[in-house]
């Protein structure tokens, strides 16, 4: 997708949304929820052209690649004030890692430091940037025991905790019930799963009984790729289950757009081939 650069709004913060990988290839809705909650928000809402941000490069041990993708992505977005994603796992890359991949002696690290000091994941953008809060809530989820699954990227490098706790209750008037262990790893870990799949089962197992234990009937989080795991674990266990724990990301319960099926529940729409 490419669109006209923007003409400065003197009012309108311009806002790069930087949608992700999973998102555009998975859970489109994501990225619509996101944009919807900045355009609310008060924000002016674009998105350039874009491509993977490197994490995948970068955890694998291949710095020049991972260095070409992220210059690309610094100079898509260098003209917009902030730059915004629905992920604390490739925020954290972006944000945290991108300088490791320039040296003092690069011509480039100026404009890349400069670029991830506008870098922002959704949840923490909304409340530590502009301390968003709705006129009034876009649902009513407090009859609701819903919990919440801390991601170890977003938590770790971005220190992201309280910010989905604070919008759940300012949107959703939804206090958390959190389960045991919320801040462990899901065992998803990128290619982790892959390399160590045994373990990788037993975390998400792990996990998924926490959530179940807790008693809540949805569980969010800020990163697909988690929501991903753990909705397929759920999933496996519970094939005939119609009634199993929803799992969603947390920008689509934010923005009240829970009409879509669940993360890893079949949609109707497809069935019939619409």
């Amino acid at each position: 997708m490419t669109e006209t650069p923007p003409t400065p709004s003197e009012s309108k913060a311009q806002v790069g949304l930087f949608v992700t990988c999973p998102v555009d290839l998975v859970r489109p809705s994501i990225g619509f929820a996101s944009a919807t909650l900045l355009e609310r928000a008060g924000c002016e809402v674009h998105v350039p052209p874009q491509s993977c941000c490197g994490q995948v490069a970068f955890n694998n041990g291949q710095p020049e690649e991972a260095r070409a993708l992220a210059w690309n992505i610094v100079q898509q977005f260098e003209r917009y004030d902030y730059v915004v994603l629905p992920s604390g796992s490739c925020g954290g890359t972006m944000k945290t890692h991108y300088p490791e991949l320039f040296d003092e002696y690069d011509p480039r690290r100026k404009a890349v430091k400069a670029f991830c000091e506008k870098v922002y994941e959704l949840t923490t953008f909304l409340t530590d940037v502009l301390d968003y809060s709705p006129a009034q809530t876009a649902l009513d989820l407090s009859a609701q025991s819903v919990t919440y699954h801390d991601s170890c990227g977003g938590l770790r490098e971005l220190n992201i905790k309280q910010q989905p706790r604070t919008l759940l209750k300012r949107c959703a008037n939804l206090d958390v019930t959190e389960m045991q262990d919320t801040d462990v790893c899901c065992g998803f870990g990128g290619t982790f799963c892959v390399k160590y799949s045994d373990v990788s089962n037993r975390m998400v197992s792990n996990k998924v009984d926490n959530i179940r234990r807790s008693g809540a009937s949805m569980v969010l989080g800020g990163d697909l790729s988690c929501l991903l795991n753990i909705a397929g674990r759920l999933q496996r266990l519970e094939p005939d289950n119609p009634n199993r724990v929803q799992v969603r990301h947390i920008a689509e319960v934010l923005a009240g757009e829970l009409n879509t099926p669940a993360i890893g529940e079949h949609s109707p729409a497809l069935e019939k081939g619409e």
